[in-house]
């Protein structure tokens, strides 16, 4: 397993909808200025994205872990996970937090949309990447011996990073996985990163804020309960193993990773390059989007649940189905 390194490194991700910097400019800030109080924290699924994903994992707990995970995270109230959903994002631009930048994504080197795919050896540098940090964390999450504190930062990261690998281009390397992508939105200039981190997601959910991850986490419930997920959710957990959380988290980004191909870049770069994409082709990635947010939401609501039950999944015998 790659060491996750205590060395701070530059960050990768998200760094061209920081104000006005370029994807080129970006790679040579200082991580000084990058963690500067003056530029706003860009997040994988945006903050509103991150609360939605907690939020559905909040509806599929049974009350021994809701009351577990409240007392892990000094926390009653009922957003007691989404409250620290986005906490990995704030910490990565601290200088404490700075060594963690590499691990909300892993990059992996394919070519969609010939062909995607994720080779862990290939692909998580040596400072560490989603699905290593995703292991080790998991695995301190489940560690008695560390202090309430350690113990607490590993399930706010888990919680974050879960959510993290289910964003298709935080497994992806190409032009830092669509940072370098200028792309229009509805007439402003962004790129194809924070417009599937933030523009497509809010597109469905109508707004930003809690009260909208809520009531949007709170439809996704019901197509998970009883709509078009019920079937599909049965698969979600299948290979969940918290003995073996690295082949866990490979699993998921390979299966995000799948989605550059066949829905982010079905016609590659030149397909969404320079164009507005706020039209069909947001249309055609919404129901994407949508799975995704509610599949994370859902495995964590089952990864918590395993740990507090200290105890896995029993998969079954459910055949599933593509997505």
């Amino acid at each position: 397993m790659v060491s996750l390194s205590t060395t701070p490194v530059l960050l990768r991700q998200d760094l061209s909808s920081l104000l006005s910097v370029t994807p080129a400019m970006a790679r040579l800030l200082p991580l000084a200025v990058l963690a500067s109080p003056l530029l706003p924290g860009a997040m994988a699924w945006g903050s509103m994205g991150h609360a939605a994903v907690a939020y559905i994992a909040t509806n599929f707990v049974a009350p021994e872990t809701k009351s577990y995970m409240q007392q892990l995270l000094g926390d009653t109230s009922d957003d007691y996970l989404a409250s620290v959903s986005s906490w990995a994002d704030s910490y990565r631009y601290t200088t404490e937090g700075a060594f963690t930048s590499t691990f909300h994504y892993i990059d992996a080197l394919d070519d969609p949309p010939a062909s995607c795919g994720v080779d862990f050896d290939r692909d998580c540098g040596p400072t560490g990447c989603i699905v290593s940090a995703l292991a080790n964390y998991t695995t301190r999450m489940l560690t008695p011996s560390l202090s309430l504190e350690q113990r607490q930062i590993a399930a706010k990261m888990v919680i974050h990073f879960t959510g993290d690998i289910g964003q298709p281009l935080h497994c992806e390397n190409l032009e830092l996985g669509g940072n370098g992508i200028a792309v229009e939105f509805a007439g402003a200039s962004t790129n194809l990163h924070a417009a599937w981190d933030t523009n497509i997601p809010q597109s469905i959910s109508g707004g930003s804020g809690l009260a909208v991850a809520k009531t949007w986490a709170a439809n996704l419930s019901t197509e998970i309960s009883a709509g078009d997920f019920k079937s599909a959710a049965k698969c979600w957990t299948q290979g969940l193993s918290l003995a073996d959380p690295q082949d866990m988290a490979l699993q998921w980004a390979t299966e995000s990773n799948a989605f550059v191909c066949t829905v982010v870049l079905p016609e590659g770069r030149a397909g969404v390059e320079g164009l507005d994409i706020s039209g069909a082709y947001t249309t055609s990635a919404q129901p994407t989007v949508s799975m995704q947010i509610a599949k994370q939401g859902y495995r964590i609501g089952q990864v918590v649940g395993c740990h507090c039950r200290r105890d896995c999944l029993n998969p079954g015998e459910a055949v599933c189905m593509s997505g």
